[in-house]
Parts: structure tokens; C-alpha cells; sequence
């Protein structure tokens, strides 16, 4: 009776290896678009220069693909159980930065760019959000304007906001501003706004910043504010 064939670390480099750099992934992170998976630093740091997955070329997001990134807890598991080293060295590596106590740039981690990686303390699954909720980031002023007079659709009234104008994140999507505006106005989760800059509507997945730099920022530098007018949702079909 012939043994069972032992399996070697080597058999399994294909599923534990990064595309980009070519080592064993560091906390593993999912393109939920394509499933691709690579180190969390090697993907976020391609994302600074490029939308596209590194490995198929599929276009991620529109406008900020770091959106779409999801750490895989699971697989990083599962390679510390395959390369058990790994797991010391990474953790070695952490407290040699800390130890070293880097003032550079503000950070006690090493002196990484801080736009290069995702939060390191992120452990909630959250996967992708960042610890501050993004206060720390570029803020814009916004004013929201319901572009219809109180639009009645069954018993749901879309009408103006007690208070029209926000401040919020550059990163901050359309589909983020949508769900602002149902739970200000008390939609019902099935009820579809159109969000539109200028008489366009946008996308769901534009930032804040792509709609100033691309639509309102057209008007000049005076224009501020930048203005988004919402109404229910027109369907053309």
C-alpha cells in the first residue's frame, strides 16, 4: 500500500504568491471586482497610478478603486500555517519600526508613505475603511438642492433639506450621498434618487473630488459651494 504523496510549501506557491512583487502575500487583499488577491501594500500602492487590476486589466472603479479592496483574514491564515515564519517575521518587522519610534512624516511605523497603504489597524473585517472615517482627508463643501417641487410619489414626499449644505470627504461617492439623503428625508430603501451636477447625472461610484475637478469646476473658482440637485430617480424605459 503506497503512502500518501506529501505536499510541499512550493506546491502551493501559486495560490499564496503576490502577482506584483512575487513573495508570499503580506495580509492578503481581495479585488472584489475581478477576486484577484495580493499583499495589501503592493495593490494599494498600484492603485495610486492605475484603475486597472494588475493581474487581468479589468478597469476596477471608475474613480477610486481602493473602494473595492477587502482583506482576506481567511488565506492569511492559512499561509502562516504553511510558512509558519512568516507570521514571526511580519510581527518582528512591526515591532522593530515601532521600537525605532519614526518621527518622520508623524508616523511610529515606519517611514512608509501614508498614502501607500490602508489602515494597518483595521481588524474589523471592515476591510478597506479607514479608523478616522476619513477626516483626515481633503474636505468640500457641498450644497444639496432637490431639483423638484415636492415630487409626490405615493405617500413619500422628496423635498428640500432643513439644511442643504455639508461638508464632507473628497472620497465621498454619489451612492454615499444617496444614502444620506434617504435616511434624511426617510425614504424607503427601495426609493431611487438621481443625483445630478449641473443638470448631469452622475454615477454612483464618482467622488466628490471627480465631480468638482470634471463638472463643477468648469464654472470657475467663485462657484462655491460646489452644488448637487437631487429628484426621484426618471425611468427612460
Amino acid at each position: 500500500m503506497t503512502s500518501p504523496r506529501k505536499h510541499l510549501v512550493k506546491d502551493f506557491n501559486h495560490f499564496i504568491t503576490c502577482y506584483v512583487c512575487k513573495g508570499y502575500l503580506i495580509k492578503p487583499t481581495t479585488v472584489t471586482e475581478c477576486l484577484h488577491t495580493f499583499c495589501k501594500s503592493c495593490i494599494v500602492q498600484h492603485f495610486e497610478d492605475s484603475n486597472d487590476c494588475p493581474k487581468c486589466g479589468i478597469q476596477v472603479h471608475e474613480t477610486n478603486p481602493r473602494e473595492m479592496l477587502r482583506l482576506d483574514n481567511t488565506l492569511e491564515e492559512i499561509i502562516f500555517k504553511l510558512v509558519p515564519e512568516l507570521r514571526e517575521k511580519q510581527q518582528q518587522e512591526i515591532e522593530f519600526w515601532r521600537s525605532r519610534k519614526w518621527k518622520e512624516n508623524g508616523e511610529e511605523d515606519g517611514p512608509r508613505s501614508k498614502r501607500s497603504r490602508l489602515d494597518d489597524d483595521d481588524d474589523d473585517g471592515g476591510g478597506g475603511g479607514d479608523g478616522d472615517y476619513h477626516r483626515s482627508d481633503p474636505q468640500i463643501a457641498i450644497c444639496l438642492g432637490c431639483c423638484c417641487v415636492d415630487s409626490l410619489v405615493g405617500e413619500n414626499v422628496v423635498k428640500g433639506l432643513m439644511k442643504k449644505f455639508i461638508r464632507c470627504s473628497t472620497r465621498v461617492t454619489v451612492g454615499t450621498i444617496k444614502k444620506f439623503l434617504s435616511l434624511k428625508l426617510k425614504l424607503p430603501s427601495s426609493y431611487e434618487l438621481d443625483v445630478l451636477c449641473n443638470g448631469e447625472i452622475m454615477g454612483k461610484d464618482h467622488t466628490m473630488e471627480f465631480i468638482y475637478m470634471t463638472r463643477w469646476r468648469l464654472r470657475g473658482e467663485t462657484a462655491y459651494p460646489m452644488v448637487l440637485e437631487y429628484r426621484p430617480r426618471i425611468d427612460f424605459g
